[in-house]
């Protein structure tokens, strides 16, 4: 029997009234060990088995809310953003091969990452269908990179965050400033929100648990190793002076100046900076190349 065969319902989600509920419901469902996913995977893979693959998918929807909780601040409904991670954890379900050795949830986490940003740049007025990668790589980790420059707040970025995030993301400065300001309008509307008036509580609280979220550590462990395996690779495309000068700017704890580099390889800082940009946009496609070959990112 084929793969492509519809897979199982998952517990209703009507909407962010019954978000309450469906979050309860979705923490009843075990989480399957190492080997419990293995067989599961092979009964799908090779004889179609629904009720294996309805217990992959229940099993790992704790980890869709929990992936999905990190996009709120996108003015979005919760439940929305958990019904399109759900629909790319299922189509990680059918892609996933299991014999290549990882789990399901660092295989399902691309697909339902993939499935909710889609929704997102779907949904969002400023972002058209002709958006550049590197714009809607800028879309999606601004927020981040103004919080770890504590500008989170700011209407407009100091020169030196705007000169950084647009050399980290390999998009202009006017870029940046462009999208800061639409995102700036666009609000953080669903973020922290209360799940009714009269109370305090809210939605993103519902996934706290004294408990460690199992599969989402697995995940993270075997997506770390992962990353890393992949950035070790990607370098070797890189040649030495590249390679030092990317480590030395952006790798270690505390970066090496354009100035200190600019001596050590007796050219303008102006130089190591293009150097330095080239090297990152290497890396950037090597990994992606590495990644897509392997099957480990979700087809265009």
């Amino acid at each position: 029997m084929s793969k492509e065969r519809n897979l199982p319902a998952v517990p209703a989600l009507g909407g962010e009234a019954s978000l309450n509920r469906y979050l309860s419901e979705i923490r009843k469902f075990p989480v399957l060990t190492a080997e419990q996913e293995y067989m599961l995977a092979k009964r799908f893979s090779e004889h179609g088995d629904t009720d294996a693959a309805a217990q992959l998918v229940t099993s790992h929807l704790r980890l869709v809310a929990k992936i999905a909780m990190g996009y709120r601040g996108y003015g979005l409904p919760v439940s929305e953003l958990i019904s399109e991670g759900n629909i790319g954890l299922m189509q990680g379900v059918k892609k996933f091969e299991p014999d290549r050795g990882f789990r399901l949830a660092t295989y399902a986490m691309w697909w339902i990452k993939a499935s909710i940003q889609e929704f997102i740049l779907r949904s969002w007025s400023l972002v058209k269908m002709g958006t550049t990668a590197a714009q809607k790589k800028l879309f999606f980790n601004l927020r981040r990179m103004k919080k770890n420059l504590d500008a989170y707040e700011d209407a407009d970025l100091k020169p030196e965050d705007l000169r950084k995030i647009a050399t980290d993301l390999g998009v202009s400065e006017q870029e940046v400033i462009n999208m800061n300001r639409r995102m700036m309008m666009g609000g953080d509307a669903s973020l922290n929100v209360s799940m009714r008036e009269d109370s305090e509580g809210q939605w993103q609280d519902m996934l706290a648990d004294e408990r460690p979220l199992q599969d989402e550590t697995v995940a993270d462990a075997e997506e770390a190793a992962y990353r890393h395996a992949l950035l070790t690779e990607a370098m070797s495309s890189l040649n030495e002076r590249e390679r030092h000068i990317l480590t030395d700017r952006r790798l270690i704890d505390e970066p090496k100046t354009l100035e200190e580099l600019s001596q050590v390889y007796n050219v303008s800082r102006e130089r190591v900076r293009q150097i330095e940009v080239r090297a990152f946009e290497k890396l950037q496609k090597a990994i992606h190349r590495i990644a897509t070959e392997r099957h480990l990112l979700p087809a265009a």
